[in-house]
């Protein structure tokens, strides 16, 4: 029963020696149950070891659902698949923000709430001009997303439930201008201000690619296959990032300082610059015919060569999304006019081959998401340094929802992890002199 907590609610012993201690078990909706250890140091005396927190719910939610060893990911019940093929990215954010897909009235206000808010005040664009031009795109992100709670005092108490609202829809909307922003800051052209006539993707696009001298017209294969990447990546459950944003936002810091810090933790080459790294191995690997010997070297447990783009901290099976990006990515090189490319044939035969190899399926090393969004992303004319701002941009819907789902959420505590302290006992402070 349970869900959580109904009655009936089961419990699980803890035996250390002669001494035991029970613990209540509570149930989600799908999913593994938890038990709850949140009173076990005050009745043992003792802290859980779990390095990494692999086997530790820091909370509860109800926005996404992954079963990893069914390959399935679900945001607010809704299969990823369907609301990628189906829907757009805006109408994945509502859906992420308040819990269900809106009607057209409430699509219709949402869109105009979110368009309205993507101009960022105008003396932001001296804070680019203090960044070196060869400045890493996501340096700037992070620091320029930090600098917004400098300019928007009126939706940073995060106590008033107005003000978490418009800080959410005013972060959705602005984060593409600043990536864009970015982007052109990094190729010494002119900012392009946004366009109001334009969908979420297609100004996007349009910020980064338009140039004052001439008219752009945004290709609208182009402009939904950007959508799709976008709702690919709104969300991802308690990531390394959005685990960042809570922890931050458990302190009671500003909504805008939060998704600072999941844009920081993004940044990492293990999370979210796994995309750069998949390209570049493939870069690396050059032709068809050296397959086998970079399989080779990923088997040998004595060469650190691993392939980038296989496998997933949580999916022990296909990623559900590698499949709707393998099909967008061909898409986008159909549309480009890009019929032969040496990346994609590298990556549709190492595709193959892994798929077919003992080693690779027993440790279940399935393609991942990031395994052809590089592809694409370069087919469209973005360079490497962008890709994981371009992630932060579909990320920060769901770091908003879930930093928003702890602030109104009455069991949630500062977070603060313990340890298993191994360093020195105490000693005593010895006078300069006197040491050795």
């Amino acid at each position: 029963m349970d869900a959580k907590t109904g009655s009936n609610i089961k419990t699980a012993t803890l035996s250390v020696g002669d001494q035991s201690w029970s613990f209540p078990v509570y149930e989600g909706t799908v999913g593994p149950s938890v038990i709850d250890i949140s009173k076990l140091y005050g009745q043992t005396g003792m802290f859980t070891y779990d390095p990494g927190f692999t086997s530790t719910a820091s909370c509860e939610s109800k926005i996404t659902y992954i079963d990893g060893e069914e390959g399935v990911l679900l945001y607010r019940g809704y299969p990823i698949e369907q609301l990628a093929e189906r829907g757009d990215f805006l109408e994945t954010c509502y859906l992420l923000l308040y819990g269900d897909l809106p009607n057209a009235a409430q699509k219709q206000d949402f869109v105009k709430r979110v368009t309205y808010h993507t101009m960022v005040h105008e003396q932001m664009s001296r804070f680019f001009q203090g960044f070196r031009r060869d400045a890493h795109p996501m340096a700037i992100m992070t620091g320029c997303v930090g600098a917004l709670s400098a300019f928007y005092h009126d939706s940073t108490d995060i106590s008033d439930p107005h003000q978490r609202m418009v800080a959410s829809i005013r972060m959705i909307a602005k984060m593409p201008t600043l990536a864009a922003m970015a982007y052109k800051y990094s190729v010494g052209q002119p900012f392009m201000y946004p366009k109001n006539n334009l969908d979420y993707s297609s100004n996007f696009l349009q910020m980064c690619f338009a140039v004052p001298c001439e008219e752009y017209k945004p290709n609208p294969v182009l402009a939904r296959a950007m959508d799709r990447i976008f709702i690919l990546h709104a969300d991802h459950e308690q990531n390394a990032s959005t685990s960042t944003v809570r922890l931050a936002g458990s302190s009671g810091a500003n909504p805008f300082a939060c998704i600072a810090a999941g844009c920081a933790s993004l940044w990492g080459p293990a999370h979210g610059g796994a995309n750069e790294a998949a390209l570049k191995m493939l870069a690396e690997i050059g032709t068809p015919d050296r397959i086998p010997e970079f399989i080779k070297r990923a088997k040998d447990p004595k060469d650190p060569f691993r392939l980038m783009g296989f496998g997933h901290r949580v999916y022990k099976n296909y990623d559900p999304r590698a499949k709707i990006m393998q099909r967008t990515c061909h898409e986008v090189l159909q549309e480009v006019g890009i019929t032969h490319d040496p990346l994609l044939e590298v990556a549709m035969e190492l595709e193959r081959v892994a798929l077919n190899d003992e080693y690779f399926i027993e440790k279940k090393l399935y393609p991942n998401v990031d395994y052809y969004s590089g592809i694409t992303l370069k087919a469209m004319g973005f360079p490497t340094s962008m890709f994981t701002v371009l992630f932060a941009v579909a990320r920060t819907v769901g770091w908003i929802a879930q930093w928003k789902e702890m602030i109104e959420d009455p069991s949630q505590k500062i977070g603060r992890p313990r340890q298993l302290y191994t360093g020195a006992t105490r000693r005593d402070y010895v006078p300069m002199e006197s040491r050795k």
